[in-house]
């Protein structure tokens, strides 16, 4: 099991960047986002808007993982939460698809402070599989995927941003 977290911080109003989230696809850095599909969504009586998304991602797959990966494909489950008297977005994401190869699970949290907006991102990586050179091997890929794809991720939210007028 590998754990990593990350911060940014975005010159952009929390308001501009909660929205941008939802209109973050397609964008030039996100290639491998196939269907982004929102599956529920309501408002609590608390004004908390929860959002229920299912995404469709494909991967590339490393040549030692071919014989265990046979799709490249996978699916992801996001349930976020924007809260706009705190100024707070919550997302968790994780897959479907593949979960006894590799469990991804990544909490993402969006606030404002002091007018500046800030974007903490964790993930908790997770192999099931017995055989420990092959599941230390699968948690540090999906770690690096991650780091990566977190990377693009932020790219594709500051051109949605800077694209948005």
């Amino acid at each position: 099991m590998l754990f990593h977290k990350q911060k940014n911080t975005i010159p952009h109003p929390w308001s501009e960047v909660t929205l941008a989230v939802w209109k973050k696809y397609p964008n030039p850095f996100a290639s491998h986002v196939l269907s982004a599909d929102v599956i529920d969504r309501y408002v609590d009586a608390q004004g908390v808007l929860h959002t229920t998304r299912l995404f469709l991602k494909k991967g590339k797959i490393p040549s030692w993982g071919a014989a265990l990966i046979k799709i490249p494909e996978a699916f992801i489950l996001e349930k976020s939460s924007v809260n706009p008297k705190t100024k707070e977005m919550v997302i968790h994401q994780h897959n479907l698809s593949h979960t006894k190869l590799l469990l991804i699970k990544e909490t993402t949290r969006i606030t404002e402070i002091e007018s500046i907006t800030k974007l903490k991102n964790s993930v908790t990586v997770i192999s099931n599989t017995g055989f420990t050179p092959i599941r230390e091997r699968l948690e540090k890929f999906g770690l690096s995927r991650f780091k990566q794809n977190t990377l693009n991720s932020f790219k594709g939210l500051l051109h949605v941003l800077e694209n948005r007028h």
